[in-house]
This record gives structure tokens, C-alpha cells and sequence, in this order.
């Protein structure tokens, strides 16, 4: 099938979705550098100009990638969230909560860990968005990944295990140590070191930050 024949063979909004499903696969090996344009519409099997319909430029291709990752990261912080109450369903709501917030964090380690490309993308900085994002955000909506952090502490605090005074910005405290530890693993000294170590000190790193605040 010629290049002109796919492209008239999308419609709607079939070819976004298939920019985007490209744009996902090309980045779980190589990040948000693997998302140039043209690589990306030539794997699909179109023209650049026909990703134009759906994309204003490349930083709007990154974005909606990106916006994809961000959600496959908080549905494995749900996955560890949900696997560690199978070690205490009778556990009352303090007790919950505080291990929802752990699960935040393990979860984001494991992600980072499993899924380092999909995990760059997912983590955009300014730069690599190539425009002016806030932080925390992908394009105009809140990051999966962050509003499950901050509900995690203000369910803390409803339930009892955490005050209102610390609650304070406990989530750019949560934010850049899990963070920290994330990229040490997947980019610095951690890197390739033995998975159960780095699982370890993972825990550890999660359960000093989730003590810190709580005291």
C-alpha cells in the first residue's frame, strides 16, 4: 500500500490515534528523543504533512505522547496501590492512607524502573517540550500522576494520619525525593545495579519520606 493510499485510509480521528499509538511505541526504547516527526509518520505510513491535520508541530505530537505515558504511570501507581492493601484489607483509614501514599511512591519507582522510556516522555522538562508547560502538567490538564500524589496527602489528612499544617507543600517534598531516587536509578549510579537492591533502597527511600511527613 503506497504512502498516499494509507493516508487517505485514515479518517477522522483515526490517524491522531495512530500518531499517537506510534509515537507511544517509538518512545518506550528511546524517550522523548525518539519522537521526531517525520520518524514518527513514517512509521505509520504518512507523509509529515498529513500528521499537520491533527498536530500543530512536533511539540503537539510530544504532548499528546506524552499525555499517554503519563497515564500508563498512574495506572501503575494504582497497581501498587491496590496490591499493597491486599496485605491488610481490615486495615482502618489512617492505616490506609498512609499506605496509599506509599503506593504512590513505590509505584512511580517501579514504573521509572520497568518503563525508562516511556518514563522520560512521561516526565517532560520545559526543554524537551520544546515550549513553556508548567510543572505538573502536560498541555492544559493536571498530570495523572500528580493529582493521585496530592490525593493521597489530603486523604492523610482526612483520615487523621497527617495535619493540615504539614500537609503544606508535602507533596513537592514527596515529589522530589521519590523523583530523585527515580532518576539516580534509571540515569546515575543506581543504574543497571541489581533489581532487588534497587527494589530495597526504593522501599526504604519511600518509607523514610512517608515517616518524615507524618512526624
Amino acid at each position: 500500500m503506497s504512502q498516499d493510499t494509507r493516508s487517505r485510509s485514515y479518517h477522522h480521528g483515526d490517524l491522531r490515534a495512530a500518531l499517537v499509538e506510534a509515537g507511544v511505541k517509538l518512545a518506550r526504547e528511546g524517550g522523548a528523543g525518539a519522537l521526531g516527526l517525520r520518524v514518527v509518520t513514517r512509521s505509520v505510513g504518512v507523509t509529515p504533512n498529513a500528521a499537520y491535520r491533527h498536530f500543530a508541530d512536533r511539540r503537539a505530537l510530544v504532548l499528546a505522547v506524552a499525555a499517554e505515558a503519563q497515564d500508563r504511570l498512574a495506572h501503575a501507581m494504582r497497581d501498587r496501590m491496590t496490591a499493597l492493601g491486599d496485605d491488610d484489607p481490615g486495615a482502618d483509614r489512617a492505616a490506609r492512607a498512609v499506605r496509599n501514599l506509599r503506593g504512590v511512591g513505590l509505584g512511580y519507582i517501579h514504573f521509572a524502573l520497568s518503563e525508562p522510556g516511556w518514563f522520560d516522555v512521561a516526565i517532560l522538562t520545559r526543554d524537551e517540550s520544546d515550549g513553556d508547560a508548567p510543572p505538573a502538567t502536560v498541555g492544559d490538564r493536571v498530570a495523572p500522576p500528580y493529582q493521585l500524589l496530592l490525593d493521597a496527602l489530603d486523604e492523610m489528612v482526612a483520615a487523621g494520619a497527617l495535619t493540615p499544617e504539614r500537609r503544606v507543600n508535602a507533596e513537592w517534598v514527596c515529589w522530589s525525593m521519590v523523583h530523585g531516587f527515580a532518576d539516580l536509578a534509571t540515569r546515575g549510579p543506581l543504574k543497571g545495579q541489581d533489581r532487588a537492591m534497587v527494589d530495597g533502597l526504593a522501599a526504604h527511600v519511600v518509607d523514610t519520606i512517608v515517616d518524615e511527613i507524618k512526624s
